[in-house]
């Protein structure tokens, strides 16, 4: 599996603008984002009872994992499950489909299906709710400006109007209430594999900003 390299910075509204504009002029749209530019992002973050990858994230465990749920703008047919994982400073992420039934029966509980998936994520999830604790935490609602470059397999992403869904965790529900949690905060996150190319290390460049281990998940759980 290839791990990727991730840096993440908040930066301001007025950065947000300017930072915009230069990417647009040197790297590629996300295909996804249509005519916006962006597109929302709703994911459901998983945790055990004493809250673990919450307090790894906290504390800065270097080697850590997470599971979520997601979909994109609304679209409720294609729902993706994931495991993020840190390896010191290396990322790495595996996924598997979830269907929307399957995800109404993980959030009901019914989880002994999951033994027998087909996807092997899929069992490591059921067996990490029937015998570690995980269960769903809280819903994390955002719109994402992306964009990318070639060389490097470079991605960048402007991430912004944070919400969260508290203790809440209808994952399915539309009209579900969540909250601005964070709506100063603007994410800018650069990910690569083996290399960042200097054009792009120049044009994310952004004074008076330094490299933060931000999460969205944890911002979004300081509500409750």
């Amino acid at each position: 599996m290839q791990g990727r390299h991730e840096i993440k910075h908040c930066i301001s509204l007025a950065d947000y603008y300017m930072l915009r504009q230069r990417l647009r002029a040197v790297l590629k749209q996300d295909a996804h984002a249509g005519p916006s530019g962006s597109y929302e992002i709703r994911s459901l973050y998983f945790d055990t009872a004493e809250d673990k990858a919450l307090h790894e994230k906290l504390d800065g465990v270097r080697d850590r994992d997470k599971y979520r749920i997601r979909f994109y703008n609304h679209d409720t047919s294609v729902i993706h499950l994931e495991k993020k994982s840190k390896r010191v400073d290396i990322g790495f992420k595996t996924s598997a489909p979830l269907t929307a039934e399957e995800c109404r029966r993980i959030l009901q509980g019914d989880i002994e299906w999951m033994e027998s998936s087909e996807h092997a994520l899929v069992r490591e999830l059921g067996d990490a709710m029937r015998g570690g604790g995980m269960k769903p935490k809280t819903i994390v609602d955002y719109t994402r400006d992306p964009f990318t470059y070639e060389a490097g397999n470079v991605r960048v992403t402007l991430d912004h109007h944070i919400r969260t869904g508290l203790q809440g965790v209808d994952f399915l529900d539309p009209d579900c209430v969540t909250i601005p949690a964070a709506p100063d905060v603007i994410i800018l996150e650069v990910k690569w594999d083996n290399y960042l190319p200097d054009i792009v290390r120049e044009v994310v460049q952004v004074p008076d900003t330094r490299a933060e281990a931000f999460s969205k998940y944890a911002i979004c759980r300081a509500f409750e």
